[in-house]
C-alpha cells in the first residue's frame, strides 16, 4: 500500500510510442547507421527535416547519432580569420531520425 509521500513521486506518462512506429524507427535507424558507417570520412551534404543544411565529413555514427565534422573550406571564422585549422574543426552531432537527405559531394 502506498502512502501520500510515495504518490507524489509517481510519474505520469504522457506519451508512449506505438510498437509499429518503434519498429519502423528502429529499421530506419539501422539502415541509416549502415549507410553512414559505410561512407565514413566522405564529404557529404546533409539536410534535416527542419530545412537545415550542413556540409562536412562523416566522422562516426553511433546509437542514432551522425557525427559530422563541418567543412570550413573557403570560409574564415568571424573571430579566427585565416586558413582552416584542423584542430578547430567543429563536430556536429545530428539525430539520424531528423535527416531528410544525405548526398555525397
Amino acid at each position: 500500500m502506498m502512502n501520500s509521500k510515495n504518490t507524489a513521486l509517481e510519474q505520469t506518462q504522457i506519451y508512449q510510442c506505438d510498437s509499429k512506429v518503434q519498429q519502423t524507427l528502429q529499421s530506419v535507424g539501422d539502415h541509416l547507421h549502415k549507410l553512414c558507417a559505410g561512407h565514413a570520412n566522405r564529404l557529404v551534404k546533409v539536410e534535416t527535416v527542419h530545412g537545415d543544411v550542413f556540409e562536412g565529413h562523416i566522422v562516426h555514427c553511433d546509437r542514432g547519432i551522425l557525427y559530422l565534422c563541418l567543412s570550413n573550406e573557403g570560409y574564415n571564422r568571424a573571430f579566427f580569420p585565416g586558413p582552416p585549422n584542423p584542430v578547430s574543426d567543429f563536430v556536429l552531432p545530428l539525430v539520424l531520425f531528423n535527416l531528410l537527405t544525405i548526398s555525397l559531394l
